[in-house]
């Protein structure tokens, strides 16, 4: 008995040391007690207390004030410790919008690394610094961006014009120059959200007509038509995450759309990123991942080497810049959709949701960027990868100048049945009208068609003559039935439909140079030369397959 009266004495000791303790670290040691401890303001020291930043509209119940204090509502002259920094200038005050729903992390938590989300259990662990800007993806969906050579050549442009001189943009320009260059011009650095003049250029040329002298009349100079689109797109694109932007005309730029959906759009065979940063770190390996055990370090290891990452992976490595890679982890990382009220609805997101806006430019470049270059190259000339299917060069002159506008407009709508080539004319694909900015992007990379005065179809040959011929000069790439093998499979509905005879005859005699395509009309140390009378009767073979019969 006196054993277990020692025993229920030592315990209660025991818990109650712990309590003790506990309430010595919740009231003394807890990190946001120190930090606020050596706080000052203008009045003198801060209260010590848990602080929270609380919108319900949002869903946002954030604690990361207790640490970051000036952050919070009327708290911005709070000084101290390095962590009391205010915020800088954005868009969104952090006091009314809190921290979490641009940052992620746990906003509850007041402990550093519960808060950053660096427990293996939470979902949605904070940005780093380099990707903070994927943030903005949870409301926003910027709109009309181009891929990324154009928006280069848009940001050299402002540059280049100096446009600097007057306007600041993101700290940049906008002050007074020695000799009385330059002025105080309108700040753009988010123009594209709160939106601008369009008639800004003809006021520029009168103001500029009309002054004696200064900055109107020695930094403002005639602007060419084409550095006016340049400039639209410049000023379009300025929502004050110029960084973001910039990655996603990257994405823009590789083909992404042809293989995966984002909001709706793009292809079939690849995964929906929609949300695809929104992809918990819990649910994914990191065994062949280097570094630290952050969806940051995995979409780049993904990006870099896919199959290593994710087994049977059919996604093709881009052979691309470690700046660019970076590049397309940022942007794939803001693909988060938080639901928002309407009193929160940004305009962009609202018009890309409710009115089916484009997020991408409508341009030819950007659309053969965005939908076709993961396949046929960013030059059209084709792609061939280990253990991948091989895809065909659409910009080869030779191709080109047998092909009229209205069968690579075919093409691209109904694409090749039983092939990677889908039809784009549908929900989610592309627009009559930017499937034709398509075909004038691909006859400015490759040549325009020759003119003919043939019918679409006018051979005549013998088909049982040409079965035998194609059997042993051409089965051997295009496969047995023309189905396809190395070379494409000439055995396909929309090819036979869309293709005219000329366009059959020519691409057999002529050859595609820069192919394994040889002219048949010269002999090979393989094979005999064909005459025109046995082309022919190979492509009445061709027709004789039409409706997949043999």
């Amino acid at each position: 008995m006196k054993e277990n009266k020692h025993l229920l004495l030592f315990s209660s000791l025991g818990v109650l040391l712990l309590l003790l303790g506990a309430a010595f670290e919740e009231m003394v040691l807890k990190d946001w007690r120190r930090i606020q401890g050596r706080a000052r303001s203008d009045e003198g020291a801060v209260t010590v207390q848990l602080r929270q930043i609380v919108n319900a509209s949002l869903g946002v119940s954030d604690r990361c004030v207790s640490c970051h204090v000036s952050m919070g509502p009327g708290e911005q002259g709070v000084r101290g410790d390095k962590i009391l920094v205010a915020h800088k200038p954005v868009v969104h005050d952090p006091a009314e919008y809190g921290c979490t729903v641009c940052h992620g992390g746990q906003g509850q938590a007041t402990d550093k690394e519960d808060a950053h989300g660096k427990v293996h259990f939470w979902p949605s662990p904070m940005l780093g610094r380099e990707t903070s800007y994927a943030g903005c993806g949870r409301c926003h969906a910027t709109l009309r961006v181009p891929e990324q050579e154009q928006m280069r050549n848009a940001e050299l442009a402002f540059e280049r014009l100096d446009c600097l001189t007057c306007h600041r943009v993101e700290g940049r320009g906008g002050t007074i120059r020695p000799g009385g260059g330059g002025m105080e011009g309108p700040e753009l650095s988010r123009a594209g959200l709160k939106g601008y003049d369009g008639a800004w250029y003809g006021k520029h040329e009168k103001k500029s007509a009309e002054a004696a002298a200064g900055p109107w009349k020695g930094a403002f100079s005639r602007v060419p038509a084409d550095d006016q689109g340049l400039l639209k797109i410049y000023l379009d694109t300025r929502v004050a995450a110029s960084r973001l932007v910039t990655a996603k005309s990257v994405f823009f730029s590789y083909g992404c759309l042809g293989c995966h959906k984002v909001s709706g759009v793009g292809g079939d065979d690849g995964p929906d990123l929609s949300r695809a940063g929104e992809k918990d770190p819990g649910q994914v390996s990191f065994k062949y991942v280097p570094g630290e055990a952050t969806m940051e370090n995995w979409m780049a290891a993904h990006f870099r080497s896919p199959v290593s990452v994710v087994a049977g992976s059919q996604m093709p490595p881009e052979n691309i810049s470690t700046q660019q890679l970076n590049q397309l982890t940022l942007f794939t990382l803001s693909l988060r959709r938080d639901e928002l009220r309407d009193q929160y609805l940004p305009k962009d997101r609202a018009r890309a949701v409710k009115f089916g806006e484009r997020e991408f430019a409508t341009d030819g470049a950007t659309l053969f960027g965005a939908f076709c270059a993961g396949c046929h190259g960013q030059d059209g000339q084709g792609r061939r990868l280990p253990g991948l299917m091989s895809f065909p060069s659409i910009t080869n002159a030779d191709f080109l100048a047998l092909a009229p506008d209205e069968f690579l407009a075919r093409t691209v709508r109904e694409g090749r049945p039983g092939r990677k080539m889908p039809g784009w004319l549908k929900e989610g694909g592309l627009r009559q009208e930017e499937i034709q900015a398509v075909v004038a992007h691909v006859r400015t990379l490759g040549g325009p068609a020759e003119a003919s005065t043939k019918p679409a179809r006018w051979v005549s040959g013998d088909a049982a003559q040409g079965r035998r011929i194609f059997e042993s000069a051409c089965s051997g790439c295009h496969g047995k039935q023309a189905k396809g093998g190395e070379g494409p499979a000439l055995n396909n509905k929309v090819l036979l439909e869309s293709a005219t005879d000329s366009y059959l005859v020519e691409t057999v005699s002529r050859g595609r140079r820069g192919t394994a395509m040889a002219s048949f009309l010269e002999p090979s140390p393989v094979r005999g030369a064909l005459s025109r009378a046995e082309i022919e009767a190979v492509v009445a073979y061709l027709r004789s397959l039409q409706g997949g019969k043999s």
